[in-house]
């Protein structure tokens, strides 16, 4: 895993496989199109309850995203921290659990 400062946002940076970011990518298009899909039927004046059923369903879709970059990042990060003696990055893990659990 490299690190490096980057910009104000964040700290650290991650070298991610091809595969890892092309499948994030994905899911984010597909996140980016629902959301505009919500933005159109608002436009055109849905009627409520059906942009909720879409809101619910981008939350769903976020949900799994999540999912998908917390597994990517034990398996990487944290299993080649924890290998390289810095167990700090359990910490780190929990806090990022205590606040995706809110």
């Amino acid at each position: 895993m490299e690190e490096k400062n980057c910009c104000e946002c964040c700290e650290k940076t991650k070298q991610r496989s091809e595969e890892e970011y092309t499948a994030l990518i994905h899911r984010l298009n597909r996140i980016e199109g629902q959301i505009r899909g919500i933005k159109g039927m608002v436009e055109k004046n849905a009627y409520c309850t059906d942009i909720m059923i879409q809101v619910a369903a981008v939350n769903a879709a976020l949900s799994a995203f999540n999912r998908e970059l917390l597994g990517n990042h034990i398996k990487t990060c944290v299993a080649d921290n924890i290998r390289s003696g810095n167990d700090e990055v359990i910490e780190e893990l929990l806090d990022t659990l205590k606040r995706l659990m809110k």
